[in-house]
């Protein structure tokens, strides 16, 4: 399955230990893992100035993930009604890749999943879900 993965999903995943952590490992060695251009933009900054990161472990995160699958800035959003105009190129890139899955925390995307052209999920839907090798059911 190709799961894209949302900039508060990767930040969690690097910056804490916990349920995304786990998901991302659990991602990596079953799936395909893709996130977008815009996401590594957004994941840099955060890392750097809102937690301090240093420089090498930004360096090397990015690295990492720049081996997995990563969309590039898609040309145009898709026409639904995101209270957010960044997450509209977070749903755009997830779609230009053809991923299966978004996953994200984010109350914007979480809130149109029922119309979105993809499944978006939250981290704990998505690993309950991959947990019991359950098939993803429409909303």
């Amino acid at each position: 399955m190709r799961v894209f993965l949302d900039t508060n999903v990767l930040v969690s995943a690097f910056a804490t230990r916990g349920l995304c952590a786990d998901l991302l490992r659990h991602l990596l060695v079953e799936h395909e893992v893709m996130t977008g251009e815009v996401n590594i933009r957004e994941l840099r900054r955060v890392l750097k100035t809102k937690l301090r990161v240093p420089k090498d472990t930004v360096t090397a995160i990015e690295e990492m993930l720049r081996d997995q699958t990563v969309v590039p800035k898609p040309k145009k959003q898709l026409p639904l009604k995101i209270r957010d105009p960044d997450d509209a190129w977070v749903l755009a890139s997830a779609v230009d890749g053809a991923a299966d899955l978004l996953v994200t925390g984010d109350r914007d995307l979480l809130d149109i999943a029922s119309t979105a052209p993809l499944r978006i999920v939250d981290p704990r839907s998505c690993w309950e879900a991959l947990r019991h090798r359950r098939r993803w059911k429409r909303d």
